[in-house]
């Protein structure tokens, strides 16, 4: 009853937020990041840590300042759902008022190859979907969320424009295959620790992380091109653009370490595009 009631209160947020201008979201998030810098030691203390890590010789003050504007983002992309996955699709593809870097998917493709979208915790990767589903076949993996009322909301706000979501397991890989045969796009979460036995350590920020090894297979299987892609927030919520970057040329090595390393290089690449918009707290 309490999940409920819960999924009822969320999809009324989103439906009302949908409507909003998206600059009058990202001053609303102005007001939730400061809430959230304020009570939330978890989100405050993991951010300042992987940016100690991450950027060494920046100053306190300055990490302190990417701490708070980072969580602001965070804040503005979860008040975008609505605009997302409800909004009306004229106007979230008016909001794209920028895409770089399209002729590497186009290239791929009249090549009769696949691509494979590294799609980091940068910016609103929401926006990113409704892009590429906008623009060819797409397909990505999808988890329901804890709220299982919530599922039918998410999976009809990231199918909308076509996408056709696959569940994290041997089926679903099975279906990233058939895609990618198909010459078609896909979409993989690059930053996520995998479950134990499915990464490999690699070099991240001159640190080990665990790092999935699904990409190496897919492309050993499929010859697909691998490009990272981001949909960067535009100052003051005056839209996004869209970022297609070429691949560390790493990330077609057989070797599933050197593939590895090479997957976190690209999510460097992403990151230095504008470090307060990748969510430190994740």
């Amino acid at each position: 009853m309490k999940r409920s009631f819960n999924a009822t209160a969320i999809h009324g947020l989103w439906r009302l937020l949908s409507g909003w201008r998206l600059s009058a979201l990202w001053r609303l998030a102005g007001v939730a990041s400061r809430v959230l810098y304020a009570v939330s030691r978890r989100e405050r203390h993991v951010s300042r840590r992987n940016l100690e890590v991450a950027f060494p010789d920046a100053t306190p003050a300055d990490r302190r300042l990417c701490v708070q504007q980072s969580l602001r983002h965070s804040a503005a992309t979860m008040l975008e759902l609505g605009f997302a996955w409800i909004g009306e699709p004229q106007r979230v593809e008016a909001a794209i008022v920028e895409v770089h870097g399209r002729e590497l998917l186009d290239d791929a493709r009249a090549e009769n190859r696949g691509v494979i979208v590294l799609a980091p915790h940068f910016g609103n990767w929401e926006v990113l979907n409704f892009w590429l589903s906008s623009h060819f076949p797409f397909t990505a993996m999808y988890e329901p969320p804890k709220i299982a009322d919530l599922d039918p909301v998410i999976r009809h706000g990231r199918e909308r424009m076509g996408a056709e979501l696959v569940p994290t397991n041997p089926r679903g890989v099975a279906a990233l295959l058939k895609a990618l045969k198909r010459a078609e796009a896909i979409g993989i979460l690059p930053d996520q620790e995998p479950d134990w036995g499915s990464g490999v350590f690699a070099d991240f920020f001159g640190r080990q992380a665990y790092t999935a090894t699904l990409l190496p297979k897919l492309v050993a299987r499929t010859q697909a091109r691998v490009v990272t892609g981001v949909a960067r927030r535009l100052p003051e919520g005056q839209g996004f653009a869209i970022h297609f970057l070429a691949a560390d040329e790493r990330v077609y090595a057989s070797d599933e370490a050197t593939s590895a390393t090479g997957v976190n290089a690209c999510v460097e690449a992403a990151i230095a595009l504008d470090p307060v918009q990748y969510q430190w707290e994740y």
